[in-house]
């Protein structure tokens, strides 16, 4: 049976360049670039079988295109966050209404921060990452919203990097891609492990759309290594909104419509 997918994703703010960076070292944006690379993006989704949905656009917010921040979407309901860093905490209300039609929303509440990039949904079971950006209420309250429905929550410690998802990330239902240096790869023990090349720590990052893969371009070993397990990887180029700390699974929300 063919899934369909609804993939939200919006504008690059003209104002990326003042986005919040934790570990990458501020360098300069070019925000026509980062519109194209990010127009690439959304091509390759559609291509992919995805109906793209464009939330409004928020020229005020410079980190607004890292859209999977905002909220954690399951079958059942979406959780609407509320992200680590303050300046981002607007970004949410245009996101929530426009997925409001396609699911129950659940709100988190101060003192509760967390964001979507910190939490990985593998079947039932969802790790999310204590991070600068989620912090212990926030797993918490996505706990509370989610176990009714069958979740079962794992907070778990993330280093040296922004978010989880920028540690690990989904390949397939029993496979995960993972920077160890970053994430206990020992928390991942029921699933098959593939790791990054050594000189690619940020390669982790990887957007998986039914049954393949999006995944940069500047990550051609990794890439190699994903393709020797069977994946299928199709890259785009994401290079300045990497300048801003995004990556590929960052830059949308994907539903089951």
């Amino acid at each position: 049976m063919t899934v369909h997918l609804i993939a939200f994703t919006r504008d690059v703010s003209p104002t990326l360049a003042a986005c919040e960076l934790t570990h990458v070292p501020r360098a300069p944006i070019r925000v026509d670039v980062a519109r194209a690379q990010h127009r690439g993006y959304e091509r390759l989704l559609v291509s992919l079988g995805c109906e793209l949905r464009r939330v409004a656009p928020a020229p005020e917010h410079p980190d607004a295109v890292f859209i999977e921040d905002t909220a954690v979407v399951l079958d059942e309901l979406a959780v609407i966050t509320r992200p680590g860093a303050k300046a981002r905490r607007a970004e949410v209300t245009a996101v929530a209404s426009a997925l409001a039609p396609e699911r129950p929303l659940v709100r988190l509440k101060a003192p509760a921060t967390l964001d979507g990039g910190d939490v990985l949904v593998m079947g039932r079971t969802i790790f999310v990452g204590r991070s600068g950006r989620t912090n212990e209420d926030g797993i918490a309250q996505l706990r509370a919203a989610t176990e009714p429905h069958g979740y079962v929550v794992h907070g778990i410690a993330v280093s040296g990097c922004l978010h989880l998802k920028t540690a690990v990330t989904a390949v397939s239902d029993d496979t995960v891609l993972i920077n160890p240096a970053w994430v206990d790869s020992a928390v991942f023990r029921a699933y098959r492990v593939i790791t990054v090349d050594e000189q690619e720590p940020m390669a982790a990052n990887v957007l998986r759309v039914g049954s393949v893969l999006v995944a940069s371009s500047a990550y051609a070993r990794t890439r190699q290594r994903l393709e020797a397990h069977s994946a299928v990887v199709h890259t785009v180029d994401v290079s300045e909104l990497a300048k801003a700390e995004g990556a590929v699974t960052c830059c949308s929300l994907l539903l089951r419509g």
